[in-house]
């Protein structure tokens, strides 16, 4: 049976997590994190400060191959980071097991990650692969979803349903459209680009969800 897990990494045990030590304050979000042959490839937001060389926040770490500027928004910072396969952290676990990733939050004390199994098989061979590795994580919550649950539930975390609930009854998909990004971003106590990327998860869920779910029936000869 599907089953999600919530597990904490010590914000010093994450290359990204150096950033704090010039930036304390912020708060880094992961965009979306994509495979490649020899490197794995996330997008990060910085949020919650305002710098001229936000790469420069950065110090020097062995599994960052590369950190690449993006785009910004007042105090937001989109970066592209390479990381490199051959070196041992929670992200190549992740890739190397393909345990989906749900969402990433990082502050200077911790960073949350919330991913899903096709079973508890599928996590407890993570969780033995950070061991083998000495990778700290500390889980802090485990639940099948249970057949009570929707397929379109399961797959959405919290957020991302209070987003597209919010949105839903503000107008947000309706043409033309009754509020703005920043509006609802405003509501919810999160940036516009927050809000932007909690719709585009939860809506990109609830297709992969519904059309997984369709099935072709041939039309018989009559």
């Amino acid at each position: 049976m599907a089953t999600e897990a919530t597990f904490t990494v010590p914000s010093d045990q994450f290359p990204l997590g150096t950033v704090f030590d010039q930036l304390p304050n912020v708060q880094i979000t992961l965009e979306r994190l994509i495979p490649a042959q020899d490197v794995v490839i996330p997008y990060f937001w910085v949020r919650g400060t305002e710098v001229d060389d936000i790469e420069g926040a950065f110090t020097e770490h062995p599994g960052v191959t590369e950190i690449q500027f993006v785009d910004s928004v007042e105090d937001e910072y989109l970066l592209r980071v390479e990381w490199a396969l051959n070196y041992d952290d929670v992200l190549t676990v992740l890739a190397e097991t393909e345990v989906p990733l749900i969402e990433v939050t990082g502050t200077d004390q911790q960073w949350t990650f919330e991913i899903r199994g096709d079973d508890r098989d599928d996590l407890a061979a993570f969780q033995r692969r950070c061991r083998e590795l000495d990778i700290p994580i500390t889980l802090t919550e485990l639940h099948a979803l249970t057949p009570v649950e929707t397929a379109t539930e399961a797959s959405l975390t919290d957020t991302q349903q209070e987003a597209l609930v919010l949105a839903h009854e503000r107008g947000y998909f309706e043409s033309p459209r009754e509020v703005t990004l920043e509006a609802l971003g405003e509501e919810l106590g999160i940036s516009q680009q927050a809000v932007g990327s909690r719709l585009r998860g939860g809506i990109k869920h609830i297709l992969g969800s519904t059309l997984s779910a369709l099935t072709v029936r041939p039309q018989s000869d009559t």
